[in-house]
């Protein structure tokens, strides 16, 4: 970022901070999970943002894993949370939790891998697997599994995979990445969830074969040789949406510039950790703190400094975009990314009545008050809360399908794998809209961490 772009954000930043009416609540209590991706929620805290703008945040490490973390979002424990994407979707529809809540921002793009142990991997290996291709599809573990049920016959055992909870990107990522070569999740494995941090400790005991989870999780087994990562969801779905900033819908009704408030002060530390390397091995630090997620600052430093190490006893591999947080719109609330959460759940079978899925997006997605807030400090914003994904580098997918919102039903049907529990005419009968999408421009204009290429650095 250019110094005349930085010194017209901080200018722009502390005239609506003086200008902004007081939060009605100050005292406030923000809940997280031991992950890289609570970076933003951290060091808001560590940096000051949130005193900046008149907040006293007691961030807190949630140990009861997501279910914990949503079930005190809705008992008001916590005030906003670090959040799945999908959470506040499926509380809002009743099937993880029952309340209105809402994705006030998005914390960050990609940050996921599906790591796998040492035994599985000689077994895809086996079926032609060459582990440094990237990205790497399911393909040999397909071939494993077929040879598996037919040496096994009516007595075949499902292999187990770990992920951190039913609606979580980290299940819908290890389905459409077995999917696209033919597994059926369901039939072919048991996938279970597990909070984050006991990841490693069940691979290591042999009770999953492999699993999907966020940082640091997956550089600690390699690091320690016991697995490798095979796949990021960066090699999945190129800058895919994460987690979110959620709250409770009459918590934000009651509060708008205390919500306004953690919103700035939180899309502030997205800034400054895009702003430079340097300020990424820095957040590295603060975030090895046991307060924080308390690992190793050199297994921290390979997935937040621009590098990864997919494979056991080998170098890093290059991968900037491994965390993004504000660059690329990646703190933008687009109401197209919410939309994908709820196709994989009519996908999977989670849920069973039609619902209009622009309705329900709309209701807990807030891109609209993300850009009042994101006007008041700087913050570029995309043409449109709606857009195609699949269509460029910076957005495709493995399989190189198109995911495009006016067609979400006809998405859900189109995949060879799919287990949906309502027809596709059901939903047509009420999913009858249109929206106009806009594509974006691929935009790094806060600084070359989490950015693709430097020469994007600056340009709008």
């Amino acid at each position: 970022m250019s110094k005349g772009i930085m010194k017209f954000g901080v200018g722009v930043s502390l005239l609506a901070s003086a200008l902004s009416a007081a939060p009605q609540k100050s005292d406030l209590k923000i809940g997280f999970i031991a992950l890289t991706d609570c970076a933003p929620i951290v060091i808001a805290y560590e940096k000051g943002f949130f005193k900046k703008h008149g907040l006293n945040v007691h961030v807190v490490k949630e140990g009861g894993g997501w279910p914990g973390i949503q079930q005190k979002v809705i008992n008001g424990e916590y005030d906003f949370s670090h959040a799945l994407a999908g959470m506040p979707i499926a509380a809002t529809l009743g099937i993880n939790g029952d309340a209105n809540l809402q994705a006030l921002l998005s914390l960050d793009f990609n940050g996921n891998g599906i790591t796998f142990g040492n035994n599985i991997i000689e077994k895809m290996k086996e079926h032609g697997m060459d582990e440094k291709t990237r990205p790497l599809g399911s393909e040999s573990l397909k071939k494993y599994i077929d040879a598996k049920h037919k040496e096994e016959g009516s007595n075949y055992q499902p292999l187990s995979f770990g992920m951190v909870h039913p609606v979580s990107t980290h299940n819908y990522e290890l389905r459409y990445w077995m999917a696209s070569s033919g597994i059926r999740p369901d039939e072919d494995a048991t996938i279970k969830p597990f909070p984050p941090p006991t990841m490693p400790s069940n691979l290591i005991a042999g009770n999953i074969e492999g699993y999907c989870v966020g940082e640091p999780w997956n550089e600690r087994v390699v690091m320690e040789n016991k697995g490798s990562t095979l796949v990021t969801n960066y090699d999945i779905w190129n800058n895919n949406p994460e987690k979110v900033l959620q709250a409770r819908a009459d918590f934000i009704e009651k509060n708008p510039e205390t919500t306004k408030a953690v919103m700035k002060a939180i899309l502030e530390a997205q800034i400054w950790l895009d702003t430079s390397w340097e300020n990424r091995k820095e957040a590295a630090k603060i975030l090895s703190k046991p307060n924080y997620v308390k690992a190793p600052l050199r297994v921290l430093e390979k997935s937040m400094t621009g590098t990864f190490q997919y494979l056991k006893g080998q170098e890093s591999e290059p991968n900037p975009q491994f965390n993004v947080f504000a660059n690329y719109y990646a703190a933008y609330p687009f109401y197209s990314h919410g939309m994908w959460f709820i196709t994989q759940m009519y996908r999977w079978g989670q849920l069973e009545s039609a619902v209009n899925m622009k309705e329900v997006i709309e209701k807990v997605y807030r891109p609209d008050l993300f850009e009042e807030v994101a006007k008041e400090i700087g913050y570029t914003l995309p043409p449109s809360a709606w857009k195609k994904d699949g269509v460029d580098e910076f957005n495709m997918f493995m399989d190189k399908k198109v995911w495009d919102p006016n067609k979400a039903v006809e998405y859900i049907y189109s995949f060879e794998v799919t287990a949906p529990k309502v027809s596709k005419e059901e939903l047509l009968k009420v999913n009858d809209w249109q929206v106009e999408t806009k594509q974006p421009a691929y935009v790094c204009p806060y600084g070359p961490a989490g950015c693709a290429d430097v020469k994007y650095v600056g340009k709008k």
